[in-house]
């Protein structure tokens, strides 16, 4: 069977089991775990090409390309990744790993415990961007890359990148950090809640053991997207796509659906309460939320990134009011007051947050320089 015309063609998707324990920054421990993951073109003798793509909140490993068996099922990040792409194949060895508690093949709440022979569910330790890096790290020695030629991500995936940094100075020497922020602000946080109330309260959460019960709490799954989305996008990105656009020319004078962005919500929210593990949605927000390397720092940024000793690329998005250009520029100044080598670039692309995923012709223009300008 002939692969479709994507460049990487079809990919596959591999597991890494690790056996010894995983102490998290809860103090909770994971007696084993493994780690869902693929892999881009070759590693060269000097091991010195390897790239990581770590994911954002909804996300997973398959970062590029297609499965042989789900042609329709393309990599999140493909316009980035691959031969003649801005993350080029031909020259790197890309890594996407999926984190610790997903829904997408990684050790999560839906993975059976070890203890019980049943899923873990609500008794799943809550997990950090720093527990991530651990698992990484593990992953990456598993592979046999002490170093990575450089980290990207974007969002919640740029936090890790950022987190690498820190966690591992010695073993990263390019940071890519896209529409990111160092930590969430209150009105983030506040999103971030009222989407997991959406969940907790659904009659058929269970307190978090519904895969006991035989049911999914859609309703409050679909509610979290819809919040999500909203937040997603940009207003001018909304209004050029949906306007005030009627499904049926006129007010109904009901509660069915008049607007097309009411269409739209909701038809991203009844697909993803489809494939994402409610458990998972809880646990993914408070990572975002609990993220703040300056916390022991006294709120010190400049401080808690004197770690770092890569070089940045930081890249924000000017329609981006989720994760605004200001929250880029602290790290930027941040990495400036420690004389670290920083780039900064800063996009008025109307995508909203989720510019980063898009194809737009500067952003791609400034990775692929970027990326070419690494000595391998």
């Amino acid at each position: 069977m002939n692969a479709p015309d994507n460049n990487l063609g079809f990919v596959v998707a591999q597991k890494a089991r690790f056996d010894a324990p995983l102490r998290l920054k809860s103090g909770a421990e994971l007696p084993s775990f493994e780690l869902a993951y693929e892999t881009y073109g070759e590693l060269n003798a000097a091991r010195s090409n390897a790239v990581l793509v770590c994911h954002a909140l909804n996300a997973s490993h398959h970062v590029a390309g297609r499965y042989e068996t789900e042609k329709d099922n393309v990599g999140w990040w493909d316009n980035l990744v691959g031969p003649g792409k801005p993350l080029d194949t031909r020259r790197f060895f890309v890594v996407g790993s999926n984190y610790l508690g997903s829904c997408f093949g990684s050790t999560g709440p839906a993975s059976i415990h070890p203890a019980t022979g049943k899923p873990w569910g609500a008794d799943f330790p809550v997990v950090t961007v720093e527990d991530w890096v651990e698992a990484q790290a593990r992953l990456a020695e598993r592979l046999g890359i002490e170093r990575f030629a450089a980290v990207i991500g974007g969002s919640l995936g740029a936090m890790q990148a950022l987190q690498w940094t820190l966690s591992y100075p010695e073993r990263v020497r390019h940071a890519l950090v896209i529409a990111a922020a160092a930590r969430l602000s209150p009105q983030n946080i506040a999103f971030n809640e009222v989407a997991r109330q959406a969940i907790m309260t659904d009659p058929d959460f269970h307190g978090g053991h519904y895969y006991d019960k035989g049911v999914v709490p859609t309703r409050g799954l679909r509610i979290a997207r819809m919040i999500g989305h909203i937040t997603y996008l940009s207003g001018e990105a909304m209004a050029e796509k949906f306007g005030r656009l009627m499904r049926r020319g006129a007010p109904g004078f009901d509660f069915d659906i008049d607007f097309e962005i009411e269409s739209y919500l909701r038809y991203q929210g009844d697909k993803f309460s489809t494939y994402f593990d409610a458990n998972t949605y809880l646990r993914i927000t408070k990572a975002l939320d609990y993220f703040d390397p300056a916390a022991d720092f006294g709120g010190d940024l400049t401080k808690a990134l004197a770690r770092a000793t890569a070089a940045f690329l930081v890249v924000s998005f000017k329609s981006d009011w989720r994760f605004p250009p200001s929250r880029s520029r602290d790290i930027v100044r941040a990495l400036l007051d420690n004389r670290r080598i920083v780039s900064y670039l800063e996009l008025d692309a109307p995508g909203g947050h989720d510019a980063f995923l898009l194809e737009d012709e500067r952003y791609h223009a400034a990775l692929r320089s970027y990326f070419g300008n690494i000595e391998l």
